[in-house]
């Protein structure tokens, strides 16, 4: 499989590890990842969200775990082969049973939401077969530093639930982006983010796309920094 080129880096792919998608991308450029110094992704796949976060951020130091073996090994040559490798660091690990001393000031992920079903194309990464929103929200916070942020991007669907869940774990939610595929259509995913402290609540909409497979003005301008566009 191709690889996926950024500016200041590539990102090997493979038929068994879930590819770069659009879902990734937007976290990685949205995530409020400037005043942290230790980040943990949970389920790295191809390791782009670290990537991403680790360009936006050169003082960071990256821990990414993953419970899928043939990820952790893609997510290691992609961090190796990277201008950021000194501070990127990946570890075959499931987030149920990881344990640190260390508490971390942003914690991201683009977790599994589809229920288990039989479909087996890329069935760890999509399906709540090994990591569900509770098991997330709940060792998040346990690992999260007392000025910390907890980020993810779900579908919308799941929103509610998802911020139940987190409110019963003691997490309040402080941003909330609306993200559409194409203007003047329904929210499709949102990125939430979470901290130990209540703040002031912001929310604000995004927009992939001004119409078919035309990415928008504002689309553009976020990911001006990492995607090649071709010239036309």
């Amino acid at each position: 499989m191709k690889p996926f080129r950024f500016k200041l880096f590539k990102i090997q792919q493979s038929e068994d590890v879930f590819r770069v998608g659009t879902d990734g991308v937007l976290l990685g450029a949205l995530a409020d990842v400037e005043c942290a110094s230790k980040v943990l992704e949970v389920g790295t796949g191809t390791g782009l969200v670290s990537l991403m976060l680790a360009q936006r951020n050169s003082r960071a130091e990256f821990l990414g775990i993953d419970i899928n073996a043939e990820a952790v090994h893609l997510t290691q040559v992609n961090f190796k082969n990277s201008p950021f490798h000194s501070r990127l660091k990946n570890i075959h690990q499931d987030l149920k049973s990881f344990e640190s001393e260390d508490k971390f000031d942003l914690i991201v992920s683009n977790p599994p939401y589809f229920e288990e079903s039989d479909s087996q194309k890329d069935k760890i990464a999509r399906q709540t077969v090994e990591l569900n929103f509770d098991q997330l929200i709940s060792k998040s916070r346990e690992l999260l530093s007392e000025n910390g942020i907890f980020s993810v991007i779900i579908p919308a669907e799941t929103g509610d639930y998802f911020v139940e869940i987190s409110q019963e774990n003691n997490l309040f939610l402080n941003r909330k982006i609306n993200i559409k595929g194409i203007e003047n259509s329904k929210t499709k995913r949102l990125i939430l983010e979470f901290s130990l402290n209540q703040t002031e609540f912001v929310e604000s909409d995004f927009v992939i796309e001004k119409s078919p497979r035309k990415y928008s003005d504002q689309y553009l301008e976020l990911t001006k920094e990492f995607h090649v566009f071709k010239n036309k």
